[in-house]
């Protein structure tokens, strides 16, 4: 016996196809309409240029002679023109620590980059479990994450400082005992460890709410190829989740990379960022401030470079789920 197989295929009117597409045509442009306002265009262009005054003031004063620094307002560049780049050359070989600008950007390196991965792979972990595996508590679990936001890091700094120094003990069991992480030259364990703690809250929180709108379709078809937990995470909910992932690296490369509080307190003397060598960059007095104007565009290029490279990413993020219906 033969079975055939016949394709039947929709009978689409010529002209409704044309009057569909006129009419998908025109939901967008007024989709686009609405989205979009002159009035905050223009509101949004003057903002925009009476904020970046200041900046551009004090990237014109990281060029000036310092004797023109001291004698008269960057806006009279215009006026007389001199430009130098010593003042770039010696913000990255002096500071107002025992390190130098330079030596703090690569502290600001070592600290920021697994600062950043760190969380992010945890907290991917964390939310892949809480949005697909069944386990009893978990919405108590999500729950109890997304309520450690309210708590500000600063009433965890003391608790932290003292477990650090004193060694971790659980149920009376010392683990590295006598081991006092401070004390441990060119060690950046505790800002790690700082920085991913007071990361994973919010992490795990908007991670979820990503992972959780893939379609569960795509979930059960691979599972029903036999794929494990392992796969489905590295195959499938990586790939799809790479905007989400992008805008939160983004922004946490940023929040840590600009972090002067909880690298002053756990880094040791020899691993502080580079924003505590700025901050006393500009001498005792003040007298330097425009090597504290160089040394303050040195410390926004890497972040510039991080969100320009990430952008696409960040954007596609940001607008993940906008579009829906």
């Amino acid at each position: 016996m033969t079975i055939s197989t016949v394709a039947i295929e929709p009978n689409l009117d010529p002209r409704s196809a044309r009057q569909l597409a006129r009419d998908t045509r025109k939901h967008e442009k007024e989709a686009q309409r609405r989205a979009t306002s002159k009035g905050a265009t223009i509101a949004a262009i003057i903002i925009a240029f009476f904020w970046t005054i200041p900046t551009f003031g004090l990237l014109v004063t990281s060029f000036r002679p310092p004797a023109d620094t001291q004698t008269s307002g960057w806006w009279t560049v215009f006026l007389d023109p001199s430009f130098t780049f010593s003042n770039y050359s010696a913000a990255l070989t002096s500071g107002g620590t025992a390190l130098t600008l330079w030596e703090s950007f690569l502290n600001s390196l070592a600290i920021t980059i697994p600062a950043t991965m760190v969380p992010l792979c945890v907290a991917a972990l964390i939310a892949y479990a809480i949005a697909w595996i069944d386990f009893r508590g978990k919405f108590v679990l999500f729950v109890a994450i997304f309520a450690l936001q309210i708590f500000p890091l600063q009433i965890a700094l003391v608790p932290l400082l003292s477990l650090f120094s004193r060694g971790l003990t659980i149920n009376e069991v010392t683990i590295f005992p006598g081991f006092d992480l401070r004390e441990v030259d060119h060690s950046f364990a505790t800002v790690w460890i700082a920085h991913a703690i007071f990361a994973l809250p919010l992490a795990v929180f908007l991670l979820h709410n990503f992972i959780s709108e893939i379609p569960s379709e795509v979930i059960e078809a691979a599972r029903v190829d036999g794929a494990g937990h392992g796969q489905i995470f590295f195959r499938m909910i990586i790939p799809l989740s790479a905007p989400a992932l992008a805008s939160l690296a983004v922004l946490q490369f940023i929040w840590v990379w600009n972090d002067l509080l909880v690298a002053t307190i756990f880094a040791p003397s020899s691993s502080l960022p580079m924003t505590q060598s700025l901050a006393s960059l500009s001498g005792t007095w003040g007298n330097q401030w425009f090597l504290q104007a160089a040394g303050t565009f040195l410390t926004i290029a890497t972040p510039l470079v991080v969100f320009f490279a990430l952008q696409r990413f960040f954007v596609r993020g940001l607008l993940a789920g906008a579009t829906k219906g």
